[in-house]
Protein backbone atom coordinates (compact mmCIF):
# COMPACT_ATOMS: atom_id res chain seq x y z
CA UNK A 1 0.00 0.00 0.00
CA UNK A 2 1.28 3.47 -0.95
CA UNK A 3 1.23 5.82 2.04
CA UNK A 4 3.76 8.44 0.90
CA UNK A 5 2.09 11.40 -0.89
CA UNK A 6 4.98 11.98 -3.31
CA UNK A 7 5.05 8.30 -4.29
CA UNK A 8 1.27 8.51 -4.75
CA UNK A 9 1.65 11.40 -7.22
CA UNK A 10 4.60 9.73 -8.94
CA UNK A 11 2.60 6.52 -9.47
CA UNK A 12 -0.31 8.41 -11.05
CA UNK A 13 2.07 10.41 -13.26
CA UNK A 14 3.76 7.22 -14.49
CA UNK A 15 0.36 5.65 -15.18
CA UNK A 16 -0.83 8.65 -17.20
CA UNK A 17 2.46 8.86 -19.12
CA UNK A 18 2.48 5.17 -19.98
CA UNK A 19 -1.08 5.05 -21.30
CA UNK A 20 -0.75 8.27 -23.28
CA UNK A 21 2.54 7.08 -24.79
CA UNK A 22 0.92 3.81 -25.84
CA UNK A 23 -1.88 5.73 -27.56
CA UNK A 24 0.54 7.98 -29.44
CA UNK A 25 3.26 5.44 -30.28
CA UNK A 26 1.14 2.39 -31.10
CA UNK A 27 -1.73 1.68 -33.46
CA UNK A 28 -3.72 -0.44 -31.04
CA UNK A 29 -7.38 -0.50 -31.94
CA UNK A 30 -8.47 -0.20 -28.33
CA UNK A 31 -7.53 3.49 -28.37
CA UNK A 32 -9.91 4.09 -31.29
CA UNK A 33 -12.79 3.01 -29.10
CA UNK A 34 -11.58 4.01 -25.66
CA UNK A 35 -9.26 7.05 -25.54
CA UNK A 36 -6.30 7.09 -23.19
CA UNK A 37 -7.93 9.63 -20.86
CA UNK A 38 -10.69 7.12 -20.05
CA UNK A 39 -8.18 4.32 -19.54
CA UNK A 40 -6.13 6.54 -17.22
CA UNK A 41 -9.20 7.05 -15.08
CA UNK A 42 -10.14 3.37 -15.21
CA UNK A 43 -6.70 2.11 -14.19
CA UNK A 44 -6.26 4.66 -11.41
CA UNK A 45 -9.71 3.67 -10.13
CA UNK A 46 -8.69 0.00 -10.32
CA UNK A 47 -5.58 0.70 -8.25
CA UNK A 48 -7.73 2.52 -5.69
CA UNK A 49 -10.23 -0.36 -5.59
CA UNK A 50 -7.39 -2.82 -4.97
CA UNK A 51 -6.29 -0.78 -1.99
CA UNK A 52 -3.01 0.41 -3.51
CA UNK A 53 -3.49 3.97 -2.24
CA UNK A 54 -3.88 4.68 1.47
CA UNK A 55 -6.58 7.08 2.62
CA UNK A 56 -4.44 9.04 5.05
CA UNK A 57 -4.32 12.79 5.70
CA UNK A 58 -1.10 13.31 3.75
CA UNK A 59 -2.45 11.78 0.53
CA UNK A 60 -5.79 13.53 0.92
CA UNK A 61 -3.98 16.84 1.37
CA UNK A 62 -1.75 16.46 -1.69
CA UNK A 63 -4.73 15.27 -3.74
CA UNK A 64 -6.69 18.43 -2.89
CA UNK A 65 -3.69 20.70 -3.28
CA UNK A 66 -2.62 19.32 -6.68
CA UNK A 67 -6.12 19.27 -8.13
CA UNK A 68 -6.92 22.79 -6.88
CA UNK A 69 -3.75 24.25 -8.40
CA UNK A 70 -3.81 22.38 -11.71
CA UNK A 71 -7.49 22.93 -12.56
CA UNK A 72 -7.41 26.72 -13.22
CA UNK A 73 -3.95 26.43 -14.79
CA UNK A 74 -5.24 23.82 -17.25
CA UNK A 75 -8.31 25.88 -18.17
CA UNK A 76 -6.20 28.97 -18.81
CA UNK A 77 -3.87 27.13 -21.19
CA UNK A 78 -6.74 25.39 -23.00
CA UNK A 79 -8.50 28.69 -23.68
CA UNK A 80 -5.37 30.40 -25.02
CA UNK A 81 -6.03 28.48 -28.25
CA UNK A 82 -9.45 30.04 -28.86
CA UNK A 83 -9.53 32.20 -31.98
CA UNK A 84 -12.83 34.08 -31.88
CA UNK A 85 -11.83 36.37 -34.74
CA UNK A 86 -11.59 33.53 -37.25
CA UNK A 87 -14.55 31.76 -35.70
CA UNK A 88 -16.96 34.60 -36.50
CA UNK A 89 -15.65 34.56 -40.08
CA UNK A 90 -16.78 30.98 -40.67
CA UNK A 91 -19.99 32.15 -42.28
CA UNK A 92 -23.67 32.33 -41.45
CA UNK A 93 -24.50 28.64 -41.96
CA UNK A 94 -21.69 27.24 -39.84
CA UNK A 95 -22.25 29.72 -37.04
CA UNK A 96 -25.98 28.99 -37.06
CA UNK A 97 -25.33 25.24 -37.05
CA UNK A 98 -22.88 25.59 -34.16
CA UNK A 99 -25.33 27.67 -32.13
CA UNK A 100 -28.08 25.15 -32.87
CA UNK A 101 -25.83 22.30 -31.68
CA UNK A 102 -24.98 24.01 -28.38
CA UNK A 103 -28.60 24.95 -27.60
CA UNK A 104 -29.99 21.53 -28.58
CA UNK A 105 -27.41 19.71 -26.42
CA UNK A 106 -28.21 21.90 -23.41
CA UNK A 107 -31.98 21.43 -23.83
CA UNK A 108 -31.58 17.69 -24.34
CA UNK A 109 -29.64 17.30 -21.10
CA UNK A 110 -32.17 19.31 -19.13
CA UNK A 111 -35.18 17.40 -20.50
CA UNK A 112 -33.67 13.91 -20.16
CA UNK A 113 -32.28 14.41 -16.65
CA UNK A 114 -35.66 15.71 -15.52
CA UNK A 115 -37.44 12.71 -17.06
CA UNK A 116 -35.08 10.21 -15.42
CA UNK A 117 -35.28 11.99 -12.06
CA UNK A 118 -31.69 11.24 -11.06
CA UNK A 119 -30.24 11.89 -7.62
CA UNK A 120 -28.53 15.28 -7.16
CA UNK A 121 -25.05 13.73 -7.47
CA UNK A 122 -25.86 11.86 -10.70
CA UNK A 123 -27.68 14.94 -12.05
CA UNK A 124 -24.54 16.98 -11.33
CA UNK A 125 -22.47 14.30 -13.11
CA UNK A 126 -24.66 14.73 -16.18
CA UNK A 127 -24.08 18.47 -15.89
CA UNK A 128 -20.36 17.72 -16.06
CA UNK A 129 -21.04 15.47 -19.05
CA UNK A 130 -22.85 18.39 -20.70
CA UNK A 131 -19.63 20.36 -20.29
CA UNK A 132 -17.81 17.58 -22.13
CA UNK A 133 -20.37 17.40 -24.93
CA UNK A 134 -20.22 21.15 -25.44
CA UNK A 135 -16.44 21.28 -25.09
CA UNK A 136 -14.16 18.47 -23.98
CA UNK A 137 -12.88 16.38 -21.11
CA UNK A 138 -11.16 19.43 -19.60
CA UNK A 139 -14.53 21.17 -19.39
CA UNK A 140 -16.05 18.04 -17.87
CA UNK A 141 -13.44 18.05 -15.10
CA UNK A 142 -13.90 21.78 -14.49
CA UNK A 143 -17.69 21.59 -14.33
CA UNK A 144 -17.61 18.41 -12.23
CA UNK A 145 -15.30 20.09 -9.73
CA UNK A 146 -17.44 23.22 -9.58
CA UNK A 147 -20.60 21.17 -9.03
CA UNK A 148 -18.98 18.95 -6.41
CA UNK A 149 -19.52 15.71 -8.32
CA UNK A 150 -18.31 12.67 -6.37
CA UNK A 151 -15.54 10.52 -7.81
CA UNK A 152 -17.91 7.57 -8.26
CA UNK A 153 -20.50 9.63 -10.15
CA UNK A 154 -17.72 11.08 -12.30
CA UNK A 155 -16.74 7.54 -13.24
CA UNK A 156 -20.28 6.84 -14.43
CA UNK A 157 -20.22 10.03 -16.51
CA UNK A 158 -16.93 9.01 -18.14
CA UNK A 159 -18.37 5.64 -19.15
CA UNK A 160 -21.52 7.27 -20.57
CA UNK A 161 -19.32 9.73 -22.44
CA UNK A 162 -17.06 7.04 -23.91
CA UNK A 163 -19.84 4.66 -25.03
CA UNK A 164 -22.17 7.24 -26.56
CA UNK A 165 -19.40 9.34 -28.09
CA UNK A 166 -18.06 6.29 -29.94
CA UNK A 167 -21.51 5.41 -31.29
CA UNK A 168 -22.13 9.02 -32.32
CA UNK A 169 -18.88 9.28 -34.29
CA UNK A 170 -19.62 6.00 -36.07
CA UNK A 171 -23.15 7.13 -36.94
CA UNK A 172 -22.11 10.49 -38.38
CA UNK A 173 -19.34 8.92 -40.47
CA UNK A 174 -21.77 6.25 -41.69
CA UNK A 175 -24.23 8.95 -42.80
CA UNK A 176 -21.70 10.89 -44.90
CA UNK A 177 -22.55 9.06 -48.19
CA UNK A 178 -26.21 9.98 -47.64
CA UNK A 179 -25.52 13.72 -47.25
CA UNK A 180 -27.22 14.53 -50.57
CA UNK A 181 -30.51 13.04 -49.33
CA UNK A 182 -30.24 15.13 -46.17
CA UNK A 183 -29.51 18.27 -48.17
CA UNK A 184 -32.49 17.67 -50.44
CA UNK A 185 -34.72 17.20 -47.39
CA UNK A 186 -33.55 20.46 -45.83
CA UNK A 187 -33.47 22.21 -49.23
CA UNK A 188 -29.94 23.43 -48.58
CA UNK A 189 -27.39 24.15 -51.25
CA UNK A 190 -24.92 21.72 -49.74
CA UNK A 191 -22.03 23.92 -50.79
CA UNK A 192 -18.54 23.40 -49.39
CA UNK A 193 -17.48 26.96 -50.16
CA UNK A 194 -16.26 27.66 -46.65
CA UNK A 195 -13.15 29.46 -45.61
CA UNK A 196 -9.89 27.61 -46.11
CA UNK A 197 -6.66 28.10 -44.27
CA UNK A 198 -8.34 28.64 -40.92
CA UNK A 199 -6.47 27.01 -38.12
CA UNK A 200 -4.59 27.55 -34.93
CA UNK A 201 -1.02 28.26 -34.05
CA UNK A 202 0.05 24.75 -33.12
CA UNK A 203 3.82 25.00 -33.50
CA UNK A 204 5.90 23.48 -30.74
CA UNK A 205 8.68 25.22 -28.90
CA UNK A 206 10.43 23.35 -26.10
CA UNK A 207 11.91 26.53 -24.62
CA UNK A 208 8.42 27.95 -24.20
CA UNK A 209 7.13 25.26 -21.86
CA UNK A 210 8.51 26.92 -18.74
CA UNK A 211 6.92 30.23 -19.75
CA UNK A 212 3.56 28.51 -20.21
CA UNK A 213 3.82 26.65 -16.90
CA UNK A 214 4.82 29.85 -15.07
CA UNK A 215 1.91 31.81 -16.55
CA UNK A 216 -0.54 29.02 -15.86
CA UNK A 217 0.49 28.70 -12.21
CA UNK A 218 0.32 32.49 -11.83
CA UNK A 219 -3.23 32.44 -13.17
CA UNK A 220 -4.04 29.59 -10.80
CA UNK A 221 -2.79 31.65 -7.86
CA UNK A 222 -4.74 34.75 -8.93
CA UNK A 223 -7.91 32.71 -9.50
CA UNK A 224 -7.72 31.16 -6.04
CA UNK A 225 -7.05 34.48 -4.31
CA UNK A 226 -9.98 36.06 -6.14
CA UNK A 227 -12.25 33.09 -5.40
CA UNK A 228 -11.53 33.31 -1.68
CA UNK A 229 -12.11 37.08 -1.70
CA UNK A 230 -15.25 37.32 -3.86
CA UNK A 231 -17.24 34.09 -4.11
CA UNK A 232 -19.80 33.51 -6.87
CA UNK A 233 -22.03 30.48 -6.05
CA UNK A 234 -19.04 28.64 -4.52
CA UNK A 235 -15.26 28.94 -4.39
CA UNK A 236 -14.52 26.34 -7.08
CA UNK A 237 -17.04 27.82 -9.53
CA UNK A 238 -15.55 31.28 -9.02
CA UNK A 239 -12.04 29.92 -9.55
CA UNK A 240 -13.08 28.16 -12.77
CA UNK A 241 -14.83 31.25 -14.15
CA UNK A 242 -11.91 33.58 -13.36
CA UNK A 243 -9.36 31.23 -14.96
CA UNK A 244 -11.60 30.84 -18.03
CA UNK A 245 -12.02 34.59 -18.45
CA UNK A 246 -8.27 35.15 -18.12
CA UNK A 247 -7.69 32.47 -20.75
CA UNK A 248 -10.12 34.16 -23.15
CA UNK A 249 -8.47 37.54 -22.57
CA UNK A 250 -5.08 35.94 -23.18
CA UNK A 251 -6.31 34.52 -26.50
CA UNK A 252 -6.64 38.08 -27.83
CA UNK A 253 -2.95 38.71 -27.20
CA UNK A 254 0.28 37.26 -28.59
CA UNK A 255 0.07 34.54 -25.94
CA UNK A 256 -2.13 32.60 -28.36
CA UNK A 257 0.86 32.32 -30.70
CA UNK A 258 3.04 30.66 -28.07
CA UNK A 259 3.28 27.04 -29.17
CA UNK A 260 2.74 24.14 -26.80
CA UNK A 261 -0.16 25.41 -24.65
CA UNK A 262 -2.37 22.51 -25.74
CA UNK A 263 0.29 19.93 -24.87
CA UNK A 264 0.96 21.36 -21.40
CA UNK A 265 -2.77 21.68 -20.71
CA UNK A 266 -3.38 18.09 -21.82
CA UNK A 267 -0.64 16.88 -19.47
CA UNK A 268 -2.31 18.69 -16.59
CA UNK A 269 -5.68 17.27 -17.59
CA UNK A 270 -4.42 13.67 -17.55
CA UNK A 271 -2.90 14.15 -14.10
CA UNK A 272 -6.19 15.59 -12.80
CA UNK A 273 -8.16 12.69 -14.30
CA UNK A 274 -5.76 10.21 -12.69
CA UNK A 275 -6.18 12.00 -9.36
CA UNK A 276 -9.97 11.84 -9.51
CA UNK A 277 -9.85 8.17 -10.49
CA UNK A 278 -7.61 7.39 -7.54
CA UNK A 279 -10.39 8.47 -5.18
CA UNK A 280 -13.17 6.46 -6.85
CA UNK A 281 -14.23 3.00 -5.78
CA UNK A 282 -17.36 1.87 -7.59
CA UNK A 283 -19.04 -1.01 -5.80
CA UNK A 284 -22.31 -1.14 -7.76
CA UNK A 285 -22.50 -1.06 -11.56
CA UNK A 286 -26.20 -1.97 -11.56
CA UNK A 287 -27.34 1.52 -12.57
CA UNK A 288 -24.74 1.97 -15.31
CA UNK A 289 -27.06 0.68 -18.05
CA UNK A 290 -29.67 3.28 -17.12
CA UNK A 291 -27.12 6.07 -17.31
CA UNK A 292 -25.82 4.92 -20.71
CA UNK A 293 -29.41 4.73 -21.97
CA UNK A 294 -30.03 8.26 -20.68
CA UNK A 295 -26.95 9.42 -22.60
CA UNK A 296 -28.30 7.78 -25.75
CA UNK A 297 -31.66 9.49 -25.19
CA UNK A 298 -29.87 12.84 -24.99
CA UNK A 299 -28.20 12.18 -28.35
CA UNK A 300 -31.50 11.13 -29.95
CA UNK A 301 -33.21 14.30 -28.75
CA UNK A 302 -30.22 16.38 -29.85
CA UNK A 303 -30.34 14.77 -33.32
CA UNK A 304 -34.07 15.44 -33.59
CA UNK A 305 -33.66 19.11 -32.69
CA UNK A 306 -30.74 19.43 -35.11
CA UNK A 307 -32.81 17.90 -37.90
CA UNK A 308 -35.70 20.27 -37.24
CA UNK A 309 -33.33 23.22 -37.10
CA UNK A 310 -31.62 22.16 -40.32
CA UNK A 311 -34.99 21.97 -42.05
CA UNK A 312 -36.06 25.36 -40.71
CA UNK A 313 -32.84 27.18 -41.58
CA UNK A 314 -31.97 25.10 -44.67
CA UNK A 315 -28.65 23.84 -43.33
CA UNK A 316 -26.56 21.21 -45.13
CA UNK A 317 -25.28 17.98 -43.57
CA UNK A 318 -21.68 19.18 -43.41
CA UNK A 319 -22.59 22.20 -41.29
CA UNK A 320 -24.87 20.21 -38.98
CA UNK A 321 -22.60 17.18 -38.67
CA UNK A 322 -19.37 19.04 -37.98
CA UNK A 323 -21.10 21.42 -35.57
CA UNK A 324 -22.51 18.48 -33.62
CA UNK A 325 -19.29 16.49 -33.57
CA UNK A 326 -17.15 19.51 -32.70
CA UNK A 327 -19.18 19.69 -29.50
CA UNK A 328 -19.62 16.02 -28.63
CA UNK A 329 -16.37 14.71 -30.09
CA UNK A 330 -14.07 17.72 -29.89
CA UNK A 331 -10.74 18.25 -31.62
CA UNK A 332 -10.07 14.52 -31.87
CA UNK A 333 -13.00 13.69 -34.17
CA UNK A 334 -14.56 16.81 -35.74
CA UNK A 335 -11.63 17.25 -38.20
CA UNK A 336 -12.04 13.62 -39.29
CA UNK A 337 -15.65 14.21 -40.30
CA UNK A 338 -14.68 17.45 -42.04
CA UNK A 339 -11.92 15.65 -43.94
CA UNK A 340 -14.41 13.19 -45.42
CA UNK A 341 -15.73 16.11 -47.46
CA UNK A 342 -12.51 17.93 -48.26
CA UNK A 343 -9.12 17.87 -46.54
CA UNK A 344 -9.00 21.66 -46.79
CA UNK A 345 -11.96 21.81 -44.41
CA UNK A 346 -10.15 20.06 -41.56
CA UNK A 347 -9.31 23.47 -40.09
CA UNK A 348 -13.03 24.27 -39.82
CA UNK A 349 -13.59 21.27 -37.56
CA UNK A 350 -10.52 22.16 -35.50
CA UNK A 351 -11.61 25.76 -35.03
CA UNK A 352 -15.16 24.89 -34.01
CA UNK A 353 -13.90 22.29 -31.54
CA UNK A 354 -11.42 24.69 -29.95
CA UNK A 355 -14.14 27.29 -29.40
CA UNK A 356 -15.92 24.52 -27.49
CA UNK A 357 -13.27 24.88 -24.78
CA UNK A 358 -14.84 28.26 -24.05
CA UNK A 359 -18.48 27.23 -24.44
CA UNK A 360 -18.14 23.92 -22.57
CA UNK A 361 -17.37 25.30 -19.12
CA UNK A 362 -20.03 28.00 -19.10
CA UNK A 363 -22.60 25.81 -20.86
CA UNK A 364 -21.91 22.87 -18.55
CA UNK A 365 -22.25 25.04 -15.45
CA UNK A 366 -25.53 26.46 -16.79
CA UNK A 367 -26.95 22.99 -17.45
CA UNK A 368 -25.52 21.60 -14.22
CA UNK A 369 -27.05 24.15 -11.90
CA UNK A 370 -30.41 23.79 -13.65
CA UNK A 371 -30.54 19.97 -13.48
CA UNK A 372 -29.31 19.84 -9.89
CA UNK A 373 -32.05 22.25 -8.91
CA UNK A 374 -34.82 20.32 -10.73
Amino acid sequence: MITNPLLYLFTLAILATALYTLEVKTSWRVFRVVPSVVLIYAFSMLLASLGVFAHNDAITHIYTLTKTNLLPAMLFLMLLQVDLYHFVKLGKKLLLAYLLAVISIALSFIVVVKLFDFSPDIAAAFGALAGSWMGGTANMVAVGSALGVSEDAFAYALVVDSVNYTLWVMLLLFLVPFANYFNRFTQSEGSLAYLNGIGCACTMGAKRYWLLILMALAVSFVSQVFAHSITFINTTTTMVLVASLLGVLGSFTKLREVGGSSEVATTMLYVIVALIGSRAVIEDFGSLGEYVFAGSAILVLHATLMLLGAKLFKLDFFSVGVASLSNIGGVASAPILAATYDKRLVSVGVLMAIVGYLIGTFGGLFVGYIVVGL
